[in-house]
């Protein structure tokens, strides 16, 4: 996988987890839904680069 893309799903999947904790520690559930929906999406796009890579091998 490009490092370039890793590292940005990685962050995507930090800035998940910090709005999720921070929506957690208010008690915004909005904010908290959308920081998990953010990780997911980051997993899932790392998921399927993994995948991609795999099979070019």
């Amino acid at each position: 996988m490009a490092a370039g893309k890793k590292a940005k799903n990685m962050g995507k999947a930090a800035k998940g987890k910090t709005k999720e904790v921070t929506g957690k520690a208010v008690g915004n559930e909005t904010l908290e839904v959308k920081g998990r929906a953010e990780q997911a999406a980051a997993d899932a796009k790392q998921a399927g680069r993994k995948a991609k890579d795999a099979l070019k091998h």
